[in-house]
């Protein structure tokens, strides 16, 4: 049976998280990271979806990461609900700037560009396109899934904690799908602190910044507002 979602959102270290709970020995990814299900493969129908997670080990959770769950419509996430009331969500958040550059690169590097071949207008159309702009749209996106399920069953996480503070942020993890919290049985400090999938990695064109500074400063502090927690450092990163 499924026991936990990893949701999003993209370019936010799902791909790091779900090689920390891989390790986990009561922790199970049957299918691997992402399977698509609730975004993409709805007519395969919800037995083969099932089918994925059948069985029983004792003892184990069952669980599977796909970051475009993130984004998906309030009667999606209904269905979800209504297969898997009880399921425990996981959803970690980065500066929505930050998010929205590391996106356009990947998206740079699919259409085997290369940085100097874009131009500012280029990123400006795809920081502005809608699957870039709801993929940055946390508050929304919490709204959306808080809707449905019960907010202690959605877990959030901060990107930054992934380098600054990766024991805690796990140990958190490992409570909320409910195993054993003491990381360090599982998980070497070495294998922790190793760079899972990282992306290319070039500095955001001042232009780029300002531009994405205007897009994102409302919903930041719209965020802070909702969450009751100070975002305020997202906006000093790339003042």
């Amino acid at each position: 049976m499924l026991n936990f979602l990893g949701i999003g959102a993209q370019k936010s270290g799902t791909t790091w998280l779900y090689e920390m709970l891989r390790h986990h020995k009561t922790v199970l990814f049957p299918t691997g990271k992402e399977v698509h299900f609730w975004d993409a493969n709805l007519d395969k129908g919800i037995a083969w979806y099932d089918s994925l997670f059948a069985g029983e080990e004792n003892g184990k959770v069952k669980g599977e990461i796909t970051p475009a769950y993130a984004i998906l419509p309030p009667n999606i996430i209904s269905d979800i609900y209504h297969h898997y009331p009880h399921l425990r969500l996981i959803y970690i958040i980065r500066n929505p700037i930050e998010r929205a550059w590391s996106s356009a690169l990947m998206a740079l590097e699919r259409a085997e560009m290369t940085i100097e071949e874009a131009s500012d207008q280029w990123f400006m159309d795809h920081f502005m396109s809608r699957g870039s702009l709801l993929r940055g749209d946390y508050e929304d996106c919490i709204r959306r899934w808080r809707s449905v399920f019960p907010s202690n069953q959605l877990l959030i996480l901060r990107y930054e904690d992934i380098a600054n503070n990766p024991n805690p942020l796990l140990s958190k993890c490992f409570f909320h799908i409910n195993v054993d919290t003491n990381v360090a049985e599982y998980i070497s400090y070495e294998k922790i602190k190793e760079q899972i999938f990282a992306g290319p990695s070039y500095p955001i064109r001042p232009i780029l910044i300002k531009f994405l500074s205007e897009i994102y400063k409302p919903k930041i502090l719209s965020l802070s507002e909702y969450l009751k927690t100070d975002f305020s450092e997202w906006l000093l990163v790339h003042s």
